[in-house]
């Protein structure tokens, strides 16, 4: 069986992942992200997530940062709805920063509890 690269995989998911370090700045794009912050820069690796956001929104961030936490929400833009998941990125135990997951999601779907 062939292995699986990885970094491909990340590179062509069909969401944008985003990663920044515990200071809030950017470490890696996918390609996806880039596209979603183009507006911004061509490739915003080594750049400050605070610039490209509101004030409320860098205070979630920061906040996320602090806590350690995880955080999901919708929103809707150009008439998509996304998913937006962040989770702390970690090495061995050691929070190194936070991942912004952003998937397209169809305006409706189903919801199952499995028990």
């Amino acid at each position: 069986m062939e292995s699986i690269k990885l970094d491909l995989l990340v590179e062509q998911f069909p969401g944008a992942v985003t990663v920044c370090d515990t200071a809030g700045i950017i470490v890696y794009q996918n390609a996806r992200s880039r596209a979603a912050f183009a507006r911004h820069g061509a490739d915003l690796v080594g750049r400050s997530l605070e610039f490209c956001h509101q004030p409320e929104s860098w205070a979630a961030i920061q906040a996320l940062l602090r806590g350690q936490t995880a955080n999901s929400y919708t929103i809707e833009k150009a008439g998509a709805k996304r998913i937006i998941h962040h989770l702390p990125w970690r090495e061995n135990d050691t929070v190194r920063g936070l991942i912004e997951l952003s998937l397209e999601i169809p305006a409706a779907m189903p919801h199952f509890v499995r028990d």
